[in-house]
């Protein structure tokens, strides 16, 4: 939640305040899938050699010109563009984080958060909350990591592991810096995606072996990885499942996992890890 939205800090008394405030968090979803046209036109990438026209965008694009020029002064609004005048739009900061393969890029991130499977599960929100469990079944016709794993949906799902892999660039730096590995010589990603985490701590220490444990699917992305960091000879990937088990390690990683399951899910993923956990070992929740 931000501390810029109107009205977070001093409650109103007055009811035209109070809808536009009540407005102001309902356009959200409009803020929202602006972030994605941007991400999904790839109108930051277009932009990335200087300012251009929404003509010259579309045109690069195969856009709809007039369409493209009014999500251009959308994205402007709220900070992702800078209007320069005659019909010219260049990048601000924000805006170039909707760049494909730059350092910090949240383009993946924002084209997963907003796309089919977590836009529609999200509408069921009320419900899950009512009935104290997710809904995604139901709008899905399965969990979301059985969706992600139909061939029919290896892109949504590629795109899903490469925003999780862009996530924890955000965070990984800190961890790893904050992390001691000590002691330790073989550690495991769980749930890992395509492997940041765990690479990281290894380019840290040479004296570690890694491992990133996480669905068939999923564990080539963090092979490609390894291969592309030159880390292969300390590195392996396993398609499994950590409710079933998970291999032995001195250090398990947990990022961004345990909150993604129930109360007696975490408790299986938690107790599988120490009873894989040779002795002395730890776990690590990010």
């Amino acid at each position: 939640m931000s501390d810029n939205n109107p009205g977070t800090d001093v409650p109103s008394s007055d009811p035209a305040a109070d809808a536009a405030a009540v407005f102001d968090l309902l356009i959200g979803l409009v803020r929202a899938q602006t972030l994605r046209g941007v991400a999904a036109l790839h109108i930051a990438d277009h932009l990335s050699d200087g300012a251009m026209t929404a003509e010259e965008v579309a045109e690069r694009e195969g856009s709809h010109p007039q369409a493209t020029y009014r999500l251009m002064r959308a994205a402007s609004s709220i900070g992702l563009l800078s209007y320069e005048g005659d019909r010219r739009f260049g990048l601000t900061g924000r805006g170039r984080l909707l760049s494909s393969g730059v350092p910090g890029s949240m383009r993946s991130l924002v084209l997963a958060q907003t796309g089919q499977a977590l836009w529609q599960s999200w509408a069921t929100f009320s419900e899950a909350v009512r009935e104290g469990r997710t809904q995604t079944e139901k709008v899905l016709g399965m969990e979301i990591f059985e969706y992600y794993a139909q061939p029919e949906n290896a892109e949504e799902a590629a795109l899903f592991a490469q925003a999780m892999g862009d996530l924890s660039g955000l965070v990984t730096q800190g961890a790893v810096a904050g992390l001691s590995t000590a002691g330790v010589s073989t550690v495991v990603d769980v749930g890992g995606s395509n492997g940041d985490f765990v690479l990281a701590l290894l380019e840290a220490d040479p004296s570690l072996s890694g491992q990133v444990l996480d669905l068939p699917h999923v564990v080539e992305a963090a092979r490609g990885e390894a291969d592309k960091r030159g880390l292969s000879g300390r590195f392996s990937a396993v398609g499994g499942d950590f409710f079933v088990e998970v291999p032995p390690a001195d250090l398990y990683l947990l990022k961004t996992i345990l909150h993604d399951w129930d109360d007696d899910q975490c408790t299986t993923i938690l107790r599988n890890c120490r009873s894989a956990m040779r002795e002395g070992g730890r776990a690590v929740v990010v």
